[in-house]
């Protein structure tokens, strides 16, 4: 048999030819094959990037709570769950992105987290609503007490203006006074040389709406110096918060009914003449007051 060259060489290029396109396709279908390799690793370190992204984004949800919600036991199990989410997101950044498996299971936690989240959120706008309403009404309260407060202290400041004019109604008045000196026969004097006793006359006015009784009546003899005359230190009585001077007194029944009073001041003292003054007072009240004039 005789050997043919070219038809051998033909062969061995037709099969040089048929490996190198398939080498060709092999390696084609290699970077095609490292290229999607590639791509599916930058897709799981996105996927990865992306859950702990939501993971972040829960835990300052739960630290936020802190600042929000006043209720103590809420507080206790907020911060619970708030300790999972950390260890969640720890075991995630330990995980590696192609570990699938892995992720899947922390997706998987992660929409338990959601709901659980969900259900807080919800109890948390319950509480605050009600917070809310508590408050509302305790401004409704407030008022209701301010108005009652404000209707009490007027009650009260009218009563106490109605007591004062019941008081100032009952007041006694002394009227008709007269003031004058005379000697030892019971005769007027003008001047002090002669004169031996004051006598102060007056009437206290009917009124009706004043409580029938015994009152203490005190009249005050004032020389032109301003001194009090007094036969003791001890003859006081209180008036405006002290006690003052008083130069007579005299007790009288008084049944509401106009009642005359007339007081006597005996002249032991040395005097200067000038103009003297006689304060008359009952109840612990100024009831009347009058001047005179007196010569040497």
């Amino acid at each position: 048999m005789k050997f043919d060259f070219k038809e051998r060489t033909a062969q061995l290029i037709a099969v040089i030819g048929v490996l190198a396109i398939v080498l060709a396709i092999a390696i084609g279908f290699l970077v095609n094959k490292n290229a999607e390799i590639e791509d599916m690793q930058q897709q799981f370190t996105l996927d990865k990037q992306e859950l702990e992204d939501e993971y972040e984004a829960i835990s300052l949800q739960y630290e936020g709570f802190k600042f929000s919600v006043q209720n103590d036991s809420l507080l206790y199990k907020l911060e619970n769950e708030r300790t999972k989410v950390m260890r969640l997101q720890e075991e995630l950044r330990m995980t590696k992105a192609t570990d699938q498996a892995e992720i899947r299971r922390l997706k998987d936690e992660l929409s338990t987290l959601r709901k659980v989240l969900r259900s807080y959120i919800h109890q948390i706008d319950s509480l605050n609503r009600l917070n809310e309403e508590l408050r509302a009404e305790n401004r409704q309260i407030t008022r209701q007490f301010n108005e009652t407060n404000r209707t009490l202290t007027q009650v009260s400041q009218e009563k106490e203006e109605l007591t004062e004019k019941v008081s100032l109604a009952a007041q006694l008045v002394a009227t008709n006074i007269a003031v004058k000196a005379v000697n030892n026969r019971g005769r007027e004097q003008s001047r002090l040389s002669r004169s031996s006793q004051f006598v102060v006359s007056f009437t206290i006015a009917r009124n009706i709406t004043s409580e029938p009784g015994e009152r203490t009546i005190f009249v005050r003899l004032m020389t032109p110096d301003g001194t009090v005359l007094s036969k003791s230190p001890t003859h006081t009585f209180p008036y405006e918060n002290r006690d003052i001077l008083y130069s007579m007194h005299r007790i009288v029944e008084y049944g509401g009914e106009e009642i005359p009073v007339t007081l006597y001041w005996d002249i032991e003292e040395f005097l200067m003449p000038g103009t003297f003054k006689a304060d008359i007072f009952a109840d612990g009240h100024h009831i009347g007051t009058s001047s005179f004039n007196m010569e040497e």
